[in-house]
């Protein structure tokens, strides 16, 4: 009787389990869409990468075939031979050796082995095929190191809506969250890693948008910020409080460039005589930090006069010798404009090779793209030029470590000029940088 008794118990556990995961299971697919909203990430990590990493696990196989990434284990002589011979079956070809499936925030990442006679090149052409057959928005293949990549998929597609973590306080000194990567993560500009930038994008392509969520994210930082904006100053006006100089025509901003080479020489001066090579090596008092924003770039270099092309020759002279000792002295360049070209003359091509950083939104003709993208990736350049004028905000960024798609955070006027207001006691007063309004 006990035994019996026994038996039925143990029998009935499994119902039970097979009953809770059931209602575990339906309760997750009926709260699904509410979690989704209000909780994406949670939504994504409990519901949507289970599936994916399943369906991932059971097309790969069949993938790899149809794209022509297997490879027969005998050539093609022995297989047929052996099916008249024998009768037996083909082998089943070798296909990429996958690795872990790991989720992230809005999607999930993979290595891949690759064999013999195969390059990055053939996995990165079969990334639309593989979003299509894993059900996701869009699959980026980059090369990890010698005979792997790395494949990353994104769910849906974040820049739709990106999600920007609130800063609290001033952060790290001159890093700044702007916006939201394709991936998901967040789109950090870091001047101590990459410190000079160029940024491009036609009338309302988010170029603008990019530049006051930077200056933003660096009022409240213990760091001077000096502007350029030829166009009267219509666009870097709103931040006025917290600027410590701020040139609105040619003019000024040729006497304000000027100071700041011998400021930037004046600091090589004081590092020399205090032995270390670089302002890094100084005390925090004595590190001054100078971030210069330059809007419309080539109101500064097109001329109509024989004056105007030397006042663009000293101003291009001087941005190169900024560019060049700015990383070492704590001066460090934005520079941005709606039409970039070759066409500006030779300083804006020498200019472009010292700012290593590069942001390229929508813009209205190919040479500013090339200009801002094409000596650093030719995939970046096609990305670039994909970007249409609903994909106000999205950019491609690129640097000597790769390129991402991105999406800045919008900051509207209103929140810039609270910002420079409440952060105006932290402007440094910089004597030497004075320009006369003429």
């Amino acid at each position: 009787m006990n035994l019996a008794s026994t038996t039925s118990a143990g029998a009935s556990r499994p119902n039970w389990v097979l009953v809770v995961a059931a209602a575990l299971v339906s309760g997750l697919l009926l709260a699904g869409p509410a979690l989704r909203r209000r909780y994406p990430v949670a939504g994504w990590l409990l519901l949507g990468f289970p599936v994916a990493a399943f369906r991932v696990m059971q097309t790969w196989r069949q993938l790899m075939a149809g794209c022509g990434l297997a490879v027969s284990r005998r050539p093609a002589l022995m297989v047929v031979s052996g099916l008249v011979g024998n009768g037996a079956p083909p082998p089943q070809p070798r296909v990429p050796r996958r690795g872990l499936i790991r989720p992230t925030s809005g999607g999930f990442v993979l290595l891949v082995r690759l064999l013999p006679g195969q390059v990055p090149e053939n996995f990165v052409k079969v990334a639309p095929a593989m979003a299509e057959d894993w059900q996701v928005h869009a699959v980026r293949v980059t090369s990890w190191k010698p005979g792997v990549v790395r494949i990353v998929a994104s769910a849906a597609d974040p820049l739709a809506a990106p999600r920007i973590p609130k800063q609290r306080g001033p952060g790290h000194l001159l890093r700044v969250t702007v916006g939201a990567l394709e991936t998901g993560a967040a789109w950090v500009l870091d001047l101590r890693r990459v410190p000079h930038w160029l940024i491009v994008g036609a009338t309302r392509s988010g170029k603008s948008t990019l530049i006051n969520a930077l200056v933003a994210g660096l009022a409240p930082q213990p760091v001077a910020l000096v502007g350029i904006d030829c166009k009267g100053g219509m666009e870097l006006s709103l931040y006025e409080p917290r600027l410590s100089a701020l040139a609105t025509n040619r003019e000024q901003a040729v006497r304000l460039l000027a100071a700041l080479v011998d400021l930037a020489l004046d600091r090589m001066t004081v590092c020399r005589a205090a032995r270390v090579r670089n302002i890094w090596g100084l005390s925090d008092k004595e590190r001054p930090v100078l971030v210069v924003i330059v809007d419309e770039l080539a109101e500064l270099f097109l001329v109509a006069s024989r004056n105007e092309k030397d006042e663009a020759h000293a101003a291009g002279t001087a941005l190169i010798r900024l560019a060049q000792l700015g990383a070492a002295l704590g001066v460090f360049l934005v520079v941005a404009g709606q039409r970039v070209g070759s066409d500006l003359g030779p300083g804006v091509t020498a200019l472009r090779a010292q700012l290593g950083g590069r942001v390229c939104h929508r813009v209205a003709d190919p040479g500013t793209a090339e200009m801002a993208l094409g000596d650093l990736n030719p995939d970046a350049l096609k990305a670039a030029q994909a970007i249409t004028p609903e994909q106000a905000g999205t950019a491609v960024l690129a640097s000597g470590d790769g390129w991402e798609r991105a999406r800045s955070h919008l900051i509207t006027e209103a929140e810039a000029e609270a910002v420079a207001a409440e952060c105006a006691h932290l402007t440094p007063v910089l004597s030497e940088l004075h320009v006369d309004a003429r």
